[in-house]
C-alpha cells in the first residue's frame, strides 16, 4: 500500500456537527466590534478573557460536542436518558473548558445551548427548518436531569433575583431570541446587502434589544440591561451596523456598557446558537453526506 493515503477520510455526522458548534463559537468570538465582548480589538468589559482564549475554550469543547451527537444517535429519540446523557457530557465538557482556561467559565451558556442544538440535529438532520430544531431542543430542555448539581449558578441566581429567563429557560421556550429576533435580523441584513460581519452583528443587536440577559444583570445590575437593550435598540434604529450613524451608536454603546462593566456574555452565546442554526437550516454541504 502507498506510504500516502490522498483519500479524505468520510467525516461522520457527530463530527461534523461537533465542527460546526465549535466554528458558530468561534466565528461568535472573531466577530467585531461587538459591544463590551472579546472580539478582534481587545477584551471588552473583561479582565481575564482573551480571544486567543475564547478559541481555545471552544476548540477544547469539540470532544463533548462529538460525544453529544453520538449520543443522540444512538439512543434515537428526545426522553429522560437522552437528557440526562446530555448532561453529563456537557458537565465533563465544561471541566475540560475550565482546565484550558485555567477556571475562567468561557462558555458555560454556550455548552447548554449549543450541546441541545447538536444533539437534536443529530437526530433528525434531514429536518432542519430552525422551527424544527428549536421546537426539539425545547422538548429536550424541558426533561429534569436527575443528575444535574443542584447549586445555582451566577446566571440562575440573578434570574430568580430580578424575576429574568436564564439560559435554562431561553432553550426550554424554543429559543425565541434567535428564532424570532436573530434569524430574522440575520436574514434582513443580508438582504440589504450589509455584508455577512454587519448582519452578524445586527443580528447580536437584535438579541440585545429585548433580552435580559443575566450576565449584564450580574454585573451591572438593572442600569446594565437597560443601557443594553435600549443602546442596541438605537443601533438598528440608525440603519444598524453598516451604516455610519449606526457604527457611532455602536461604539457609544461599546463605551457605555465598559464604563458599566456590563458584558453580554447570555446574548452572546445566543449568537452562537443563531450561527449554528443558520448553518444547519441552510443546507450545509458536507452535514448532507455525513452519517
Amino acid at each position: 500500500m502507498h506510504a500516502f493515503n490522498l483519500q479524505p477520510k468520510p467525516i461522520s455526522l457527530a463530527e461534523r456537527l461537533a465542527d460546526l458548534a465549535v466554528d458558530a463559537l468561534i466565528d461568535e468570538a472573531d466577530l467585531s466590534p461587538k459591544p463590551a465582548l472579546v472580539d478582534r480589538r481587545g477584551n471588552g468589559a473583561h479582565t481575564d478573557l482573551h480571544l486567543g482564549l475564547m478559541h481555545a475554550s471552544a476548540l477544547a469543547l469539540w470532544p463533548a460536542f462529538k460525544e453529544m451527537a453520538e449520543a443522540a444517535a444512538e439512543i434515537g429519540e428526545i426522553g429522560l436518558p437522552l437528557r440526562e446523557a446530555v448532561g453529563q457530557i456537557g458537565r465533563e465538557g465544561e471541566r475540560a473548558m475550565l482546565a484550558t482556561t485555567n477556571g475562567v467559565n468561557t462558555h458555560r451558556g454556550a455548552i447548554w445551548a449549543l450541546g441541545l442544538l447538536v444533539a437534536v440535529v443529530a437526530l433528525e438532520p434531514e429536518a432542519n427548518s430552525a422551527a424544527s430544531i428549536a421546537l426539539r431542543a425545547a422538548r429536550l430542555a424541558l426533561l429534569d436531569d436527575r443528575h444535574a448539581p443542584r447549586p445555582l449558578s451566577h446566571g440562575a441566581q440573578v434570574a430568580q433575583r430580578y424575576g429574568a429567563r436564564g439560559a435554562r429557560e431561553e432553550a426550554q421556550l424554543g429559543f425565541p431570541s434567535v428564532i424570532e429576533r436573530a434569524l430574522p435580523q440575520l436574514h434582513f441584513s443580508r438582504a440589504a446587502g450589509h455584508g455577512e460581519q454587519n448582519a452578524r452583528l445586527d443580528a447580536l443587536l437584535a438579541i440585545m434589544t429585548r433580552l435580559a440577559d443575566t450576565c449584564v444583570l450580574y454585573r451591572a445590575g438593572e442600569e446594565g440591561l437597560h443601557t443594553m437593550q435600549l443602546g442596541a435598540q438605537a443601533v438598528l434604529d440608525a440603519g444598524g451596523s453598516a451604516s455610519l450613524t449606526g457604527r457611532r451608536r455602536l461604539h457609544e454603546l461599546d463605551q457605555q456598557l465598559i464604563a458599566l462593566n456590563a458584558s453580554p456574555g447570555g446574548a452572546a452565546d445566543l449568537l452562537a446558537a443563531c450561527l449554528f442554526i443558520d448553518r444547519i437550516e441552510s443546507g450545509d454541504r458536507h452535514l448532507q453526506g455525513a452519517r
